[in-house]
């Protein structure tokens, strides 16, 4: 737990660099609440075909999410069971879709949006939140973004090196259309 806490709060220190370099935004500087950072991204992948028929092209616009880690994981510190780790991750994502339906829906450039996009390795309950798994396809990206969620799957869970080959990166996609209908509910 203390070695945790201490890389914890190197990140926390690291956190602001990387949010500099990244073009992330927050979608409101007010709430403490929401979890995600974004920021729009033209997709380089192989085409997806999502449930409701859209279809996300390679340069589609879209905005990518990132869940801010080092907020959720100062929440997740104190908790020791995973499945209650997994609830409140759950629950925070939850909690911040509608406002990121505002923000994709007020967006200057909403009219060229097709949908949401982010990558995890935490991708249990994903599907009852309203996104769409898939696989990535390239084994070099899949690698990168692996060797890049490695320290957030080892300070997330409780025993993490018996979980580390359970869990690869994937795709998760929510279109537009879906995404806009949670700020109707």
């Amino acid at each position: 737990m203390k070695v945790k806490s201490y890389f914890l709060s190197v990140w926390d220190i690291i956190d602001p660099i990387y949010f500099s370099f990244t073009r992330l935004t927050y979608l409101d500087h007010r709430s403490q609440e929401n979890i995600f950072r974004v920021r729009l991204t033209k997709y380089k992948g192989k085409n997806v075909t999502l449930s409701d028929g859209t279809v996300i092209r390679k340069n589609d616009v879209l905005v990518k999410i990132h869940l801010h880690n080092v907020a959720l994981l100062k929440k997740l510190l104190p908790v020791a069971s995973d499945v209650k780790r997994g609830r409140l991750i759950y629950r925070a994502v939850e909690r911040s879709l509608p406002e990121l339906a505002r923000y994709v829906a007020n967006h200057p450039n909403s009219d060229q949006i097709k949908g949401i996009v982010g990558i995890t390795t935490m991708n249990r309950g994903c599907e009852r939140l309203g996104f769409e798994i898939v696989d990535i396809s390239s084994i070099v990206y899949k690698a990168l973004k692996w060797i890049r969620l490695m320290p957030i799957h080892l300070l997330s869970v409780s025993r993490p090196f018996k979980t580390l080959g359970k869990h690869e990166p994937k795709y998760l996609f929510m279109s537009k259309p879906a995404l806009l209908q949670k700020t109707k509910n």
